[in-house]
């Protein structure tokens, strides 16, 4: 009877030592192909949102703005290591001073921003925030924690589509990030700034100057969205304070004001 007890013994400790080994020896990752999934997801969502947008807004395709906009993104793309191309930059005929990141790397930019920001390293402050939520992902974390992952599954794959792309469209351009991540793109775009030798003050001066307008909230779309921007603000300065560095503009006096006449012009003919 011992001896059978002992046979059964070995026999379950080999076959419990068979199967961890076995499992030990699949890879998990390749075999359910979770991140190239993830990837998927997003790509499908990106697209979904980008499609939903082009079908209800009016996309500036003006060649000189188009391109001087693209002027002001490479130096932070080149000095930042961050790859120009995989950055779907979209310019929206639009009068709200807003910016907001869509999943698979789609930025889109109202000609209201543009013409809201007095320097262009205001302008830039604001790209290098919306490119530090997509570099941290941060565009899929608030949507996963807003919307839920089977609510953007269902959407991805068609399920109900259209009605959950408008709603996560609304979320991604008229609500804020939680201050964490608001905090970390904040910070992430001015070490972008930095980098690229580009003045993030101006930067936080435009979230004062916003803060203080008298404008009404709808042409504030930005930083609405955006709440406690003055602590923003002053949380830039201070990070600054007492550094030196180099103030260089990517654009000449005449460009930058010649690239904001332009967009007027192109926003006024939308009205």
């Amino acid at each position: 009877m011992t001896s059978k007890t002992i046979i059964q013994g070995l026999v379950i400790l080999i076959f419990f030592f068979g199967m961890f080994f076995g499992l030990s020896r699949i890879d998990f990752v390749s075999l359910f192909d979770i991140q190239k999934r993830t990837t998927s997801i997003e790509s499908n969502i990106g697209d979904l949102i980008w499609n939903q947008i082009q079908d209800t807004e009016d996309e500036v395709i003006d060649d000189t703005i188009v391109k001087t906009l693209d002027k002001l993104l490479l130096p932070i793309c080149k000095a930042n290591a961050i790859e120009r191309d995989s950055l779907k930059v979209h310019i929206i005929n639009n009068d709200e001073i807003n910016a907001f990141a869509l999943p698979n790397s789609h930025l889109v930019v109202y000609t209201g921003l543009i013409e809201g920001c007095k320097k262009q390293e205001a302008l830039q402050g604001v790209l290098g925030h919306e490119i530090a939520h997509i570099e941290n992902n941060h565009v899929m974390k608030k949507l996963s924690k807003e919307i839920g992952l089977s609510v953007i599954l269902s959407a991805s794959t068609g399920g109900k589509g259209g009605q959950i792309i408008k709603e996560i469209l609304n979320t991604l351009s008229s609500t804020a990030y939680d201050r964490a991540l608001e905090k970390e793109a904040d910070m992430e775009s001015v070490k972008y700034l930095l980098e690229a030798d580009i003045n993030p003050e101006p930067m936080a001066d435009f979230m004062f100057e916003l803060a203080q307008s008298n404008q009404t909230l709808n042409a504030l779309e930005w930083i609405s969205t955006h709440p406690d921007s003055e602590e923003r603000a002053k949380y830039i300065l201070a990070y600054l304070k007492g550094k030196k560095f180099k103030k260089t503009q990517t654009l000449t006096a005449k460009e930058w004001d010649e690239f904001k006449k332009r967009t007027s012009a192109e926003t006024a003919s939308n009205l």
